[in-house]
């Protein structure tokens, strides 16, 4: 059993939901990054998602764009991201951590060579927001042969064909784009949600986490009403992009705060 399928495994047993916080690698800072994953954990993060700074992050708003940025600024390369997440796992063996990120950055490294270092440095999922299941069968195969997870995005308009693909590639957990547009939206509709989410139960097996417009304790729990995780990102590179002063110690708390919501969702 992978470190992601035993996570959602015993929070099955429990009756509780994933919560799967979102940073930037290398932002605001190569040399805080990891001190900051242990931060999310401290908070109650089940899963940690790690994204890979680029140039172009066409499917994220404005405070992750800036986020890309500030890390690429600091020249952070997909390499220095794998040797975060190795000293990463000094500390921590049980927290999953799934890379977020483009395709060309790992389409240049090349498949093999990704998924071999991605495996050695201790990563369990891949998110490659630019690479649709249909398109994902060659890099799918290679890194499960590493024993990676494929992890797709699906959205509210996301066709039945796609989702087909993405039920018979995807490993480890789907993330469900709760609303059109990019990352930080608002305007989150919870009823929306719970009715796609029905519909992609009945071509789905995998665990399902939502993200997009997640900003707050409340809305995170009106979420884990319906989904099997929660995907916070832009709330918590807010944090980051607010200054260095404290910065760990409000992610922790900030979190906290959301896992206690979560928590009591079925209260």
């Amino acid at each position: 059993m992978s470190r992601i399928q035993k996570v959602f495994s015993q929070l099955a047993a429990q009756q509780r939901q994933a919560l799967i916080p979102f940073i930037t690698a290398g932002d605001p800072r190569p040399g805080l990054t990891v001190e900051l994953m242990h931060a999310l954990v401290a908070g109650g993060a089940d899963i940690v998602e790690l994204g890979v700074p680029f140039s172009d992050p066409m499917a994220d708003g404005p405070v992750i764009q800036r986020a890309s940025e500030r890390a690429l600024a600091h020249k952070v390369t997909l390499r220095q991201v794998l040797a975060m997440v190795a000293e990463f796992r000094q500390r921590d063996a049980d927290t999953p951590v799934v890379l977020m990120g483009y395709a060309n950055p790992v389409e240049a490294m090349g498949y093999e060579a990704f998924a071999s270092a991605a495996a050695a440095a201790g990563v369990d999922g891949v998110l490659t927001v630019d690479l649709p299941p249909e398109e994902a069968e060659e890099c799918t195969g290679v890194l499960r042969a590493h024993g990676l997870d494929q992890i797709f995005l699906l959205a509210p308009t996301t066709p039945e064909s796609r989702l087909k693909s993405a039920a018979r590639l995807a490993g480890g957990y789907v993330y469900y784009v709760s609303l059109k547009g990019v990352t930080g939206a608002a305007n989150l509709d919870i009823d929306s949600v719970a009715s796609k989410l029905a519909t992609l139960r009945q071509h789905l097996s995998l665990p399902i986490g939502v993200g997009f417009g997640i900003r707050d304790a409340e809305s995170a729990r009106r979420v884990a009403r319906v989904a099997d995780a929660v995907v916070i990102g832009s709330r918590l590179v807010q944090e980051v992009e607010a200054g260095e002063e404290g910065l760990a110690a409000r992610l922790t708390a900030f979190l906290a705060e959301v896992r206690a919501a979560m928590d009591s969702a079925d209260a």
